[in-house]
């Protein structure tokens, strides 16, 4: 079966294409399509955000179609940014900008209540029945200071729970094997498989 992913995003296409296992099918990202736009992000939650997506490309492209969306939760700021994380900083604010705004937010807030978790809500949406919808978290902390390279979004300022590096400090294969996003997409292949 041939999917397409419902990003524009290319960053978030290279991990989605990287977790999806390949005797699923075949894979292509939106960009493939000429024309192809991101529907406006207006949903009161991540999953609506993600059927939102995914019922968009595959009403563009006629193809079943994956999306997901992720927020990222912070317990001292009562669960924000949430559902508004790619927006944090305001409409067309980039990764650094987002992250400026939640390190100012945080600067008085004192390390042991830091915790915060990356939610990710992955959708697989089809023609002919219902949706298909999967969750993953990942739990951790807020640092204080940016630390790494690697990744994007808020990837430098989140420590994973159980270490001391931030999922920028990982190496690519080993953030993919324990980030939100690959459990949200291992839980949506099991479901596809059954």
């Amino acid at each position: 079966m041939k999917f397409v992913i419902a990003t524009l995003n290319p960053d978030k296409l290279r991990e989605m294409v990287a977790l999806l296992p390949s005797d699923l099918g075949t894979f292509v990202g939106l960009r493939d399509f000429e024309g192809a736009a991101a529907p406006p992000e207006t949903g009161a939650t991540l999953t609506d955000n993600a059927l939102l997506k995914a019922a968009a490309a595959l009403a563009f492209t006629g193809l079943p179609a994956i999306a997901d969306d992720t927020g990222l939760e912070v317990d001292a700021l009562g669960g924000a940014p949430g559902v508004w994380s790619a927006r944090y900083a305001g409409e067309g604010a980039g990764y650094a900008a987002n992250v400026r705004k939640l390190l100012r937010e945080m600067a008085a807030i004192e390390p042991a209540r830091r915790t915060a978790r990356f939610r990710t809500v992955c959708v697989a949406c089809f023609p002919d029945r219902d949706p298909i919808v999967a969750e993953g978290v990942l739990e951790g902390r807020i640092t204080e200071v940016l630390r790494g390279t690697e990744g994007f979004g808020y990837d430098p300022v989140f420590e994973v729970a159980g270490t001391t590096r931030t999922l920028a400090e990982l190496p690519f294969a080993e953030k993919n094997r324990l980030s939100h996003r690959a459990a949200a997409v291992a839980n949506l292949a099991r479901m596809l498989r059954g």
